[in-house]
């Protein structure tokens, strides 16, 4: 078993490849690791190839052009565990390698970043400069957490790797690859290393192919970037810039906080990534997507993928049951029955749904859909009104002993399973 992968991309390098290779090799020697290093050659015309098969790298001659091609085919043909990428000019240290490696415990993703606190950048003012200021574009612009999103000198777990597809076709593909990686809730962190200029040679980084290949990524990421398939769209609706989205969760963040009781066991089913389970620690968060659930291991252990008409409880288990903004997406009446089975006698329901039966709704469904495309108004499949939805509840066994509104709109009632 390959613990590690280290990817060098190499174009012309001869005078590089050599030493970078030998201090790779005695850093992971000292430290116990298995691993492989894995040179992709870009079409090298000097004696790049021929110095690293010497050196003991397996070599890779790349098949298709760009820089994107050459990551791809590399994570492609590694078989270690944990992938390494890394510079073959020395601008990324070999010695901040192991650092990389102990970080990698905490997160799926570490990027050695030159823009955190502890970090170095050696370059002109002017290269300083355009990169700073595409990184904090390009951070503010996708709403990615990440400081240094361009940097390639990196560490991922295999999984993550195995589970994301890209389009770009350059040098674009950095910050697409932790884009997509966030949308599936992987953790990514960043440390600080030192950037250091090139030792030897000259960089094959043409900057204004660089700079329009960074803006068709953006624009092309920025386009989905608010849609429900993100791991964090429910807890960027709690934090969003649109007031009446920000105030909208924030107000059903307190209806719901309110309604609830901690006395026993509690479950959220359908909790996705809001800020209502993540200060919900000890509950079970139960969603029917992976992403979601990854996304929120930050801050809850008891996760549960299932499906919410067939759920893994025993009956009676929780004393509480959270169900917000979920029946409307289900067409399952099956679910009702279900929340029944698993609640204690006496154990409390809070559910939550749009109110199709006023014209509250109807009105704020249509701008909602205009100010948030891709979000969750084409997938209500279930529409209830007040009266339905406590009929419904009645008729499972259920005694409704409060209710609260969104302006209006969106009904949250507290319901008591009869004994």
């Amino acid at each position: 078993m390959i613990e590690l992968s280290i990817i060098i991309l190499v174009l012309n390098e001869a005078e590089n490849i050599g030493l970078l290779i030998r201090q790779v090799r005695g850093l992971l020697e000292r430290y116990g690791i298995t691993y492989e290093i894995v040179v992709v050659d870009g079409g090298s015309r000097d004696r790049s190839v021929e110095i690293a098969k010497a050196e003991g790298a397996r070599v890779i001659i790349q098949s298709k052009p760009g820089f994107a091609n050459a990551i791809l085919e590399g994570f492609k043909f590694s078989k270690g565990e944990k992938i390494l990428t890394l510079d073959c000019d020395f601008s990324h240290p070999p010695d901040v390698i192991p650092k990389m490696l102990e970080k990698i415990g905490e997160a799926d993703i570490v990027v050695a970043s030159r823009y955190v606190k502890g970090a170095s950048s050696t370059m002109s003012f002017t290269r300083y400069f355009l990169s700073r200021a595409l990184n904090l574009f390009l951070r503010h612009g996708l709403s990615l957490p990440i400081n240094d999103i361009t940097s390639g000198f990196r560490i991922y777990k295999r999984r993550v790797v195995d589970s994301i597809k890209t389009k770009s076709k350059n040098f674009e593909i950095l910050p697409e690859i932790l884009i997509e990686a966030y949308s599936k809730g992987w953790n990514i962190i960043e440390m600080p290393f030192c950037y250091m200029p090139r030792r030897t040679g000259s960089s094959h980084m043409k900057i204004f192919k660089f700079a329009s290949g960074y803006l068709m990524v953006f624009l092309r990421l920025w386009k989905n970037r608010n849609s429900i398939n993100y791991a964090d769209y429910d807890e960027r609706g709690y934090n969003s810039r649109i007031f009446l989205q920000r105030s909208w969760h924030r107000k059903r963040y307190d209806i719901i906080m309110g309604f609830i009781d901690r006395k026993g066991p509690l479950a959220d089913l359908g909790c996705g990534s809001s800020r209502i389970i993540q200060d919900l620690p000890e509950a079970v968060a139960v969603d029917i997507s992976l992403d979601k659930l990854r996304y929120i291991r930050k801050s809850n252990k008891y996760l549960v993928n299932a499906k919410l008409g067939a759920l893994p409880f025993k009956d009676g288990k929780f004393y509480c049951v959270v169900c917000s903004e979920v029946i409307e997406h289900t067409g399952e009446d099956r679910i009702f029955d279900e929340m029944k089975r698993i609640l204690a006698p006496q154990g409390i329901l809070v559910v939550g749904t749009p109110d199709y039966g006023g014209w509250r709704w109807r009105v704020i469904e249509f701008f909602y859909g205009l100010l948030q495309p891709g979000g969750y108004r084409d997938q209500h499949i279930s529409r209830y009104s007040n009266l339905s939805l406590k009929n419904i509840l009645t008729s499972h066994g259920f005694s409704i002993l409060e209710q609260k509104y969104i302006y209006g709109a969106e009904l949250i009632i507290k319901a008591i399973k009869n004994a």
